[in-house]
């Protein structure tokens, strides 16, 4: 397996530039079999989660990753999982928000796709 480190920062970054400036160009990240869960909501399917993520209610946000740790997720198939914490900056507020998001990558075709997506944000007591 390639390294699964240098694989994971790849993705992210392109995950997270692209969230970043045109969130419609994630949806050929996902399948019709993907999965999203957003604060607990679980949406499938490539055209309904690029609906949602394209409707949330900001105009601008910028992800600052924090932490990235991957691991391999299947010992016969190169997938792995990608863990993820950070702060949101979201249109003119200046308090970030905390967030935490995790990544099943499955490989296809020479690139990956994303199976499964959970976020959630993290807020203190």
């Amino acid at each position: 397996m390639a390294d699964i480190n240098a694989i994971a920062k790849q993705f992210t970054d392109f995950y997270y530039s692209t969230f970043d400036s045109s969130r419609a160009g994630l949806q050929s990240l996902y399948r019709d079999h993907s999965m999203l869960s957003w604060e607990g909501s679980p949406i499938l399917g490539a055209e309904n989660i690029s609906e949602k993520l394209t409707s949330l209610p900001f105009e601008r946000v910028q992800h600052k990753v924090t932490t990235l740790d991957a691991q391999p997720s299947s010992p016969s198939v190169a997938s792995l999982i990608v863990s993820v914490t950070g702060l949101l900056l979201v249109d003119d507020s200046t308090n970030p928000l905390q967030f935490s998001q995790v990544f099943q990558l499955i490989p296809d075709n020479g690139s990956y796709y994303v199976y499964n997506d959970i976020f959630r944000l993290n807020y203190g007591a």
